[in-house]
């Protein structure tokens, strides 16, 4: 029989997308102060990525003629993973808020790095999604085997694309030197 243990803290990680210009969004229209008063302090903010080049799906609600833009951002603060069911309802809460007409101008996809995975939230079920309490699912998107980030069957596009890979190996990399800093 195995004792329970508590589980490691993990780092919390964003990937917001956005209708048009994602800085414009981020520090001129407030995302990123709306994001730091939920989550803490923001310690990294990929450059731009290309969203647009793996699906179309979200222009419809975000303007057909809109680009998109991506970007990956991590929160400075340690956290425990239970934490993940609150955090994408406050996500889902902020996409409202940042909503023009009902459809979305800002997306934010919730997840947490840990050094062996990188893990998002969803509203959806699916075979490969967990459900972790308050109608949310959480998702292993990428696991960390043999020094790099390796994709599963179901995993989005995006998310094997190595653009987005080393963006999530720089947030990684942070993440273990936090934990050496505390210790855990």
């Amino acid at each position: 029989m195995g004792n329970p243990k508590p589980p490691d803290f993990v780092n919390y990680v964003a990937h917001i997308f956005t209708a048009g210009d994602s800085e414009l969004w981020l520090y001129k229209m407030g995302l990123k102060d709306a994001l730091e008063e939920n989550f803490g302090p923001i310690d990294y903010v990929s450059p731009v990525l290309d969203f647009q080049k793996f699906t179309y799906y979200y222009n419809e609600e975000m303007g057909k003629n809109t680009s998109i833009e991506a970007r990956m951002i991590s929160f400075q603060y340690l956290s425990s993973p239970a934490f993940l069911s609150n955090a994408k309802l406050i996500t889902n809460e902020i996409e409202k808020n940042y909503s023009v007409d009902d459809k979305r101008k800002v997306n934010i996809d919730i997840g947490y790095i840990h050094h062996t995975q990188f893990v998002l939230a969803s509203t959806k079920h699916w075979g490969n999604r967990i459900y972790i309490g308050k109608n949310i699912y959480a998702e292993i998107t990428l696991m960390y085997n043999f020094g790099k980030w390796e994709p599963l069957e179901y995993t989005y596009a995006n998310f094997r694309d190595p653009n987005y890979l080393k963006e999530l190996e720089i947030i990684r990399n942070n993440y273990l030197k936090k934990r050496k800093k505390f210790d855990i």
